[in-house]
C-alpha cells in the first residue's frame, strides 16, 4: 500500500522540459549516488522546471522550499508547537524529505541566513543524518532522499553567497538562458502561440539581455516570455503584451523602459 504522504508530493503529471545539453544524464547519475547537485544559473531559467521534471522521471516525491531571509533552521527541521492536546513535534519539509525519501529542493538557498544553511551539511556527506537537538533525535536519511539547492551566481555576488564549506558538499550543474531556437520552441509550446511569434519574443530578450550590467540588473527571463505570449494567445496586442511583461517587472527606470519599449516595437508595433 502507497504511503499517502508519498503520494501528496509526487509529481502527477510529465512537467514539459526541453533538455539542453546533457544534465539529464548528469543528474540521474548524480541520483543513482544521491549525492547533492547545485543548480546555478539566471532567474527563470528552468531551473526549478528541471527538478519538477527529473522528481516525476524518477519517480520520487519532490518537496520544493522557497528560501528566504527570515527563515530559520527551525523553518527547515521543524518545532513544537501548541495545539488543544498539548505540545505536539511538527516536521519542517527537510525532515519530512528525509524520512520519507524525496527529493528535497531549496530554491534560491542564498536567500536563507547562513546560520540556516548549516543545518544541512550533516545531510550532504557521509553521514546523512539530520539531528533534531530540540526533539533528542537523530534521523538517518531515508536511502532514497537527495538533497538539491539552486541560487543565481550573477545577482548573489552582489548580495550574498554560499560559504565554500556548504559549496564543497555538491555537485553542480550550470543552467542558461538556451539557444534562441530551443527557446523559441519552448515558448511556443508553454504559451501556446505561433513559433513565429516566439522566435520575435526570445530576439527582444536577446536584446535586453546585452544590456544586463549596462542598465538591468537582469535580461529577460524565459519564464517572463511565456508569459508574454501567454497574454498574445489570449488576444492581448503583443507590444501591450510586451510591455506588462518584459519591460514593466524588469525596471523602473525610465530612460531604460523606453529602450526596452523601442525593442519591443521594433518586432511589434500596436
Amino acid at each position: 500500500m502507497s504511503d499517502p504522504l508519498i503520494e501528496q508530493y509526487k509529481i502527477a503529471n510529465e512537467p514539459f522540459y526541453r533538455p539542453v545539453a546533457n544534465e539529464v544524464a548528469l543528474y540521474e547519475a548524480a541520483y543513482a549516488r544521491r549525492m547533492p547537485v547545485m543548480l546555478k544559473g539566471p532567474t527563470g531559467c528552468g531551473k526549478s522546471r528541471f527538478v519538477e521534471f527529473m522528481a516525476w522521471r524518477l519517480g520520487r516525491p519532490l518537496i520544493t522550499v522557497a528560501c528566504n531571509e527570515d527563515m530559520t533552521a527551525s523553518d527547515l527541521i521543524g518545532r513544537f508547537l501548541l495545539d488543544k492536546d498539548g505540545t505536539k513535534w511538527h516536521d519542517g519539509p527537510l525532515t519530512t524529505a528525509a524520512r520519507i525519501g524525496a527529493i528535497c529542493y531549496l530554491d534560491e538557498v542564498v536567500e536563507a541566513r547562513q546560520d540556516t544553511t548549516v543545518v544541512i551539511h550533516p545531510l550532504t556527506d557521509h553521514r546523512r543524518t539530520l539531528p533534531l537537538d530540540k526533539k533528542g533525535e537523530l534521523i538517518q536519511a531515508h536511502g532514497d532522499f537527495q538533497l538539491v539547492i539552486s541560487y543565481n551566481p550573477g545577482y548573489q555576488s552582489l548580495m550574498k553567497d554560499l560559504k565554500q564549506s556548504t559549496k564543497q558538499r555538491f555537485g553542480g550543474l550550470v543552467f542558461d538562458y538556451p539557444e534562441a531556437e530551443v527557446e523559441s520552441e519552448i515558448v511556443a509550446k508553454e504559451a501556446g502561440v505561433d513559433p513565429k511569434i516566439a522566435e520575435k519574443l526570445v530576439q527582444i530578450a536577446h536584446r535586453a539581455r546585452n544590456l544586463k550590467g549596462h542598465g538591468l540588473d537582469e535580461g529577460i527571463s524565459t519564464r517572463l516570455l511565456v508569459y508574454a505570449g501567454q497574454m498574445i494567445a489570449e488576444g492581448v496586442d503583443p507590444a501591450l503584451a510586451c510591455s506588462m511583461t518584459l519591460v514593466t517587472p524588469l525596471t523602473d527606470d525610465p530612460d531604460m523602459r523606453e529602450t526596452l519599449e523601442a525593442a519591443v516595437a521594433t518586432f511589434f508595433v500596436s
